[in-house]
């Protein structure tokens, strides 16, 4: 547990602001978790920012977060991964997915109106490209 008490934090739905972050063909909304917890988490807001281009460069590549925790719920939409040992996943709106720590995963397609709420902790932390899904998933 941090030795600095949380902070009161509201981000409201009027001043909604989407930036670019660390995919091009997404936009990110920051909701203010990062500055109140000091680091320990973050979550935004993940959604296909319009006018990105086709629809099949809509995936991430093999990859994995150096993160403790790390879950996403579906706001709208459906999103399709690929996970170390389990396989593919389409999710849909109203699904919530809890990703192991270090988990080798990639996004393969997603609706052009998906939006997920995605939490992690901590908020700063490094994502490692993949060159290839472990031998046990690549099986199934």
């Amino acid at each position: 547990m941090s030795e600095q008490p949380q902070l009161f934090s509201a981000n409201l739905a009027k001043d909604a602001v989407y930036t670019t972050g660390l995919r091009s063909f997404m936009e990110y909304r920051d909701l203010g978790i990062d500055a109140a917890t000091h680091g320990q988490f973050r979550a935004h807001v993940i959604r296909i920012k319009k006018g990105s281009g086709a629809h099949e460069l809509h995936t991430t590549g093999l990859h994995q977060h150096k993160c403790d925790f790390q879950m996403f719920y579906v706001l709208n939409g459906w999103i399709k991964f690929v996970y170390e040992a389990h396989g593919e996943h389409t999710f849909q709106k109203g699904d919530c997915i809890l990703q192991p720590p270090g988990i080798v995963h990639n996004e393969l397609d997603c609706s052009d109106d998906v939006e997920v709420l995605e939490i992690y902790s901590p908020a700063v932390h490094e994502t490692v490209v993949v060159g290839r899904m472990p031998e046990a998933a690549a099986a199934r």
